[in-house]
């Protein structure tokens, strides 16, 4: 509905009305006069179109500003209406000083509890009025007035450390109102530009956590860094039903881009996602990737630009896409895949049908001649006999692409191989990828690329650290963890690698069979660690790798009888998987 302001000269209500238009919702509407009210006068036609107004249901009063006495005015006519339930009151405060703004909010609100409205929506968006204005709305967001909010937009408004206000009401409203049978189910949180910063954001996701119902989220320009976007996406994995969500121009690093990615893994509805400008880096791009590619069957717009994500990732989300079918945006500019990355990610689209999803990269910001700096330096120390071997290595071709003549690319003195091949059996572009990428975010499809040399390409990678044993252990964990028992190629790569890995352990003069076994028990979740190492949440494909371990001639048959009685406790985690563990048991009791 639209109405008059108090400057428009009309004379009765009855031609304010009629020069309204009535929504399906009832809504009276001032948008965009550009009113200002300073006194109750100056708010008569507001308040008499809310009188006069058969069961308002909104009230819009976007693009005014109101002061203290119109605020009051307005909230009076509201006291009636018990039937109220979207408040869109976004930009209304323009030109106020920030003292006026709390005491006009607290008149508005305190009107909603007074009728005993229920909000299904509140909009302050773009009200510059900070931790105050916040404080303002705390009664109102705890009331019973909000236990049927579904959409909250506390858009551009500055908040600051408001935004850990702003948690705390969200969590004591979700409390009350479950204690009343009716708990908060919001829906809709936009807190876009608001300097929330690491603390604000530390502080919603434990909102998020609680609430539980949101299906979208949208946070974009507010200098959170990995230790608030790792907040956030713990409270992810508690919105089963999230659509949407947007955290653009936050700074991810690898650090928060990877606690995001696995979250992600666990939510099945999600439609958009925008980290762009999130400088999420190659690592972090790798690991989104994988969870693109495996999860997130309804995707419908990626934004990964601006991320500083260099070639071989850019290449890995193109590939990610490839059984996307919904979707229909994918923005990649931006970022550093260099001239030949920019048309091998073309490629990999057009070979998949995807190309038509791809927005521009006129802005990639790559260079062919740039080193990788996800790859790590080979070690100042390797003997002479290795160096030779190396210049050997990296003037030969492999079957499957072009050997660098970068040391940097050059992985612990075994060839990197770096440039994709096509796949003659399903005519897609293939993208080996190093041992570092491999253990970065580990997946299945990685261990099958990284090629046949693999286990040596792993060890290699860990360099001095070959006959740690609790590095080694580590890395036989990640091997293990992508075992699948459906897929051939993948059960005989990880054998193969455990061999290698184990084998070298198992029989190294520095290494002792015993303290080998403890910590692989400790990874189970069979011992506790000393260092408190955490143990693996689904341990069902190390022990199935375990299983091919045990039977091979590197494994000294007295420790069969220590993991036996280990194995044969009852266990919360390892009863769950009963049958990898059985498999294991069937194993030990042969030799």
């Amino acid at each position: 509905m639209a109405a008059n302001g108090a400057g428009d000269g009309v004379g009765s209500v009855a031609e304010l009305l009629a020069k309204t238009t009535v929504k399906q919702i009832n809504e009276v509407s001032f948008a965009g006069k550009g009113l200002k009210l300073d006194k109750a006068e100056d708010a008569k036609d507001i308040v008499k179109a809310i009188e006069d107004c058969k069961d308002m249901q909104s009230l819009k009063l976007e693009g005014n500003t109101v002061g203290k006495e119109a605020a009051e005015a307005i909230g009076k006519a509201l006291q009636k209406r018990q039937e109220f339930e979207r408040a869109r009151w976004a930009d209304m405060f323009t030109g106020r000083l920030r003292s006026e703004i709390p005491p006009a909010l607290r008149s508005l609100g305190g009107a909603i509890i007074i009728a005993d409205a229920h909000l299904v929506e509140l909009d302050l968006s773009d009200n510059a009025f900070g931790p105050d204005g916040v404080k303002a709305v705390q009664e109102l967001i705890e009331s019973k007035a909000c236990y049927t909010l579904k959409e909250l937009r506390f858009n551009n408004n500055g908040l600051g450390i408001g935004g850990k206000l702003l948690a705390e009401a969200l969590i004591r409203c979700h409390k009350s109102s479950s204690g009343a049978g009716k708990p908060l189910s919001l829906a809709t949180f936009v807190a876009g530009r608001n300097r929330l910063e690491n603390p604000g954001a530390i502080a919603l996701g434990e909102a998020f956590k609680t609430i539980g119902t949101l299906e979208e989220i949208a946070m974009p320009q507010n200098g959170i860094n990995h230790e608030g976007i790792t907040a956030l996406a713990e409270s992810l994995i508690h919105n089963k039903n999230l659509r949407n969500i947007n955290l653009q121009d936050n700074t991810f690093t690898e650090k928060g881009a990877i606690p995001m990615a696995k979250a992600l893994r666990t939510l099945d509805k999600v439609e958009s996602i925008n980290f762009g400008d999130c400088l999420v880096r190659t690592d972090g791009a790798s690991a989104l990737a994988e969870t693109i590619k495996n999860c997130l069957p309804i995707l419908r717009e990626l934004n990964l630009s601006y991320g500083e994500i260099k070639r071989e990732a850019g290449i890995e989300l193109a590939e990610s896409v490839d059984s996307k079918d919904t979707l229909k945006v994918l923005e990649l500019n931006g970022n550093s895949f260099g001239e030949e990355g920019v048309e091998l990610v073309r490629g990999v689209l057009e070979s998949s049908g995807r190309i038509d999803a791809l927005g521009t990269l006129s802005d990639d910001e790559g260079d062919d001649s740039d080193d990788d700096d996800d790859y790590e330096d080979v070690d100042d120390d390797d003997d002479d006999e290795d160096e030779n071997e190396d210049e050997e290595d990296v003037n030969e071709e492999d079957e499957q692409g072009e050997v660098s003549n970068d040391p940097k690319l050059q992985v612990k003195g075994v060839k990197a191989i770096i440039s994709p091949r096509k796949d003659e059996d399903n005519n897609k572009i293939v993208v080996p990828v190093t041992a570092a990428q491999f253990l970065g975010f580990p997946s299945a499809d990685k261990l099958l690329r990284i090629g046949d040399e693999r286990g040596q390409l792993i060890l290699k990678e860990l360099g001095n650290n070959s006959e740690d044993v609790e590095k080694v252990i580590q890395v036989f964990v990640k091997v293990a963890s992508v075992m699948d028992i459906n897929r051939s190629s993948i059960r005989q790569a990880v054998c193969e690698t455990s061999d290698v890995l184990l084998g070298r352990l198992f029989t190294s003069d520095k290494c002792k069979a015993e303290t080998i076994a403890n910590s692989i028990l400790v990874h189970i979740g069979l011992i506790k660690s000393e260092d408190k190492i955490k143990p693996i949440d689904d341990p069902s494909g190390l022990l199935l790798a375990m299983e091919h371990v045990v039977k091979q001639d590197y494994f000294p048959s007295h420790l069969a009888q220590f993991f036996i009685t280990f194995l044969s406790k009852t266990h919360p985690v390892l009863d769950v998987h009963y049958n990898p563990k059985h498999q294991l048991l069937q194993a030990l009791h042969t030799i």
